[in-house]
């Protein structure tokens, strides 16, 4: 029995083992057989995760890429303080319902709408440890992993956050960090080792060698534990992938490629079941262990995942009831009252009595200045009161965990952690935008499905327009016929860009989750979406143009094709932009679509076929220059008419598509001849009456050229791939307000 005591695990802040039993029992009192028990299983509990851990190879935690020797890790401390974050709310009229503890968070002016969701949190994270941030739902622990993730706008937190007791700036914070979100925001067709290569290629320096790249990523995968799904693709609802757990881990490893000194996760473990939960924060405590500091938040550990925890933070509404390490909490809730049973999961008891404390009228108040006085009581309890003797200075501890073979992106030497030297990305603009072009090509030619069905409609639809409206002649029906083509023809180019509607709405989290720590620049994105869905447009353009030319019988021989197909891709590239336009500012798909839908039936309405120009209102005539389909109508119209010694209506047939058009031939003769003689010039059944500038003037296209409507169509999708670039930069900030 003594030589269980002298083993048994010793309290902080306490002298001797006999102190974790002593406390709340009774001065000089030895431990029950059951306390002994119960210290002996979590100690094999501890001991065996350990021995996994120390079982793993050196490979696992760090890989040396700096031709050095891995050594131990830098010490590195994080302490914040007095964190205090409040949004506006609406003041509703059933307050005086409102709880006691409800009323602890409203400011105390009546007039005030203000909801503090941090209030005054302070604690203290270390490298080789996990800080877990527990708590009930609208606790704030999201809230408090963003405050520290400086995911919060700089005027709207207060208190300080520091890093080896100096101030954390934003540009070293992003270089230095890495956030995992709650969702698992990764590319469908990608294999692990693909998601992995490619997030190595946007987060470590271009000056690291391909070899030593890869060697980051297969060490990686090791760390993960995802060997054996390497090569297995992330999938979908459509196409079975790797399981929950292991996307889970792949979502991790893609924010650690660069060997952060700090890594935020929020619930890292939601969704998944108990194994799978257990597996990652077992990652999650190597890479602590490989000289990380890793704050995450939990919702409710099980008593395995509690036994890789080294200290918790427990919040309740905004407020601290609980910092410590796990085998504090049965001493700490005796004191307050309510002992701990054993055998009890530690953390879902302090959970349920946070919970009962809520629902009460005096809410979680109690237990918020019990912590305050246990605080001062017991200051050692509390770590971030008192300053870590073996802190390095921040340049010190940076500079020394470089050179000990820790990556960090973009940084290099003993200025790393000047903010004013520190480059704000990895790589040049050219190297992300290849990186990102490659990356979304991959992806998408694993999915030729989704290119085939476009161009399946593109194609059915032009065969139907070109058996309607199959080899039209030069009447004048005809050219009526041609004009509700060419309408309905370039309008449908519209339509068929709609589709590209989700492709940045379902990237839209992960461009913000990558753009978040400077991955890549948002110019990057912009002209690799570009790049990546313009040949698919030049496909789906010549296969339009080639089966609607021929079988219409539009005029202007190879020439006329070649400016047909040109204007086509052009209502695609502006079709196109203005969609990802859209996406950019709209982020919800079905919203996305009826706007569009709604948008480009007011552009075909204004573009000239329903009403020409000149009968336009003079208060809707800006509308027709915004149009978009106005200026590929125009130009198909002036390549189809533009042409000098076509006539398209001659003789007799200025009685067609009018109460005339039904007298016999013979009457139509004579009632022409009369017109001659009152005009005084001879008109005859082979006289050229309307030629194709005539059509153009009658339907009010003679202020552009074809090709000025050709350039302007492409200016228009220049036009919204900027807007696009502009609506990343305001919308990607990715901060609460």
């Amino acid at each position: 029995m003594a030589r269980f005591i002298d083993k048994l695990p010793i309290l902080e802040g306490s002298d001797s083992p006999d102190a974790a039993f002593n406390n709340g029992r009774g001065r000089g009192r030895g431990p029950s057989l059951g306390e002994l028990f119960k210290v002996v299983v979590d100690t094999r509990v501890t001991a065996d995760d350990k021995s996994d851990d120390a079982a793993l190879p050196p490979a696992a935690y760090s890989v040396d890429l700096s031709d050095g020797e891995v050594s131990r890790p830098v010490p590195f401390v994080l302490s914040f303080s007095n964190l205090t974050y409040s949004v506006k709310t609406k003041r509703h009229k059933s307050s005086h319902l409102a709880t006691n503890s409800d009323l602890a968070l409203m400011d105390q002016n009546s007039n005030s709408r203000t909801k503090t969701l941090l209030d005054s949190i302070s604690g203290e994270a270390r490298d080789g440890e996990i800080l877990a941030v527990l708590g009930a739902s609208g606790s704030g622990k999201s809230t408090l992993i963003d405050a520290l993730a400086n995911r919060i706008a700089k005027g709207s937190l207060k208190g300080s956050r520091t890093l080896n007791g100096e101030p954390l700036e934003s540009r070293l914070l992003k270089a230095i960090s890495a956030y995992v979100m709650q969702d698992d925001l990764l590319f469908p067709m990608l294999t692990v080792e693909e998601t992995l290569s490619f997030s190595a290629e946007f987060r470590l320096p271009r000056t690291l060698s391909a070899s030593k790249k890869k060697a980051r990523v297969q060490a990686l995968i090791d760390q993960l534990g995802l060997r054996n799904a390497a090569n297995t693709i992330i999938g979908d609802e459509g196409h079975r992938g790797v399981s929950g757990g292991e996307r889970r881990r792949v979502s991790i490893g893609t924010d650690i490629i660069h060997d952060p000194i700090l890594l935020f996760l929020d619930e890292p473990t939601s969704g998944l079941d108990s194994t799978s939960a257990f597996m990652v924060v077992k990652v999650l405590r190597r890479i602590a262990l490989s000289g990380s500091v890793v704050i995450m938040s939990i919702h409710q550990p099980s008593y395995r995942i509690l036994g890789l925890l080294d200290r918790l933070l427990f919040l309740s509404r905004g407020q601290t009831v609980y910092s410590g390490t796990p085998s504090m909490l049965p001493h700490y809730f005796a004191q307050f009252g309510h002992p701990m049973p054993e055998n009890e999961n530690r953390a879902e008891f302090a959970l349920d009595v946070i919970r009962e404390l809520e629902s009460s009228p005096t809410g979680s108040k109690p237990l918020v200045d019990f912590h305050r006085t246990w605080c001062l009581i017991n200051p050692s309890t509390n770590r971030s009161l008192t300053q870590s003797p073996t802190s390095l200075s921040l340049k010190d501890a940076i500079s020394a965990s470089i050179s000990r073979g820790k990556l960090v992106s973009g940084t290099d030497g003993p200025a790393a952690n000047d903010s004013s030297t520190m480059p704000t990305y990895a790589n040049p603009f050219w190297v992300e935008m290849g990186v990102l072009t490659k990356r979304s090509f991959k992806n998408t030619s694993r999915q030729p499905e989704l290119f085939i069905i476009r161009l399946f409609a593109v194609v059915v639809t032009g065969t139907i327009l070109g058996t309607v409206f199959w080899k039209l002649d030069d009447s004048p029906k005809g050219v009526e016929e041609r004009l509700g083509f060419f309408a309905f023809a370039m309008s449908t180019m519209y339509y068929v860009c709609a589709d590209a509607l989700p492709v940045f709405i379902n990237e839209r989290f992960i461009f913000l989750r990558e753009t978040a720590y400077n991955a890549y620049r948002s110019s990057s994105y912009v002209l690799s979406n570009t790049i990546v869905s313009l040949p698919p447009l030049v496909i789906l353009s010549i296969a339009f143009a080639c089966t609607t030319f021929f079988s219409v019988g539009l005029a202007g021989g190879s020439e006329g094709f070649m400016f047909y197909v040109l204007m086509i891709l052009a209502s695609f590239w502006s079709g196109s932009g203005f969609v990802t336009f859209l996406s950019g500012v709209i982020p919800h798909v079905m919203i996305a679509y009826v706007v569009v839908v709604a948008i480009l039936a007011y552009f075909l309405l204004f573009a000239g076929f329903f009403i020409n120009r000149d009968r336009i209102p003079n208060y809707w005539i800006w509308f027709h220059y915004l149009s978009l389909v106005k200026y590929p109508y125009e130009g198909v119209l002036q390549n189809e008419f533009g042409r000098t010694g076509e006539c398209f209506v001659r003789g007799t047939q200025i009685f067609d598509n009018s109460p005339f058009g039904a007298m016999p031939h013979q009457m139509k003769e004579r009632v022409l001849s009369a017109i001659s003689g009152a005009l005084g010039v001879k008109i005859t059944d082979q006289t050229c009456v309307t030629t194709g500038r005539g059509v153009l003037n009658q339907v009010a296209v003679t202020q552009m050229g074809k090709w000025d409507c050709l350039l302007v169509a492409v200016a228009w999708g220049f036009l919204f791939r900027i807007l696009f670039y502009f609506s990343l930069l305001l919308g990607g900030k990715n901060k609460r307000r």
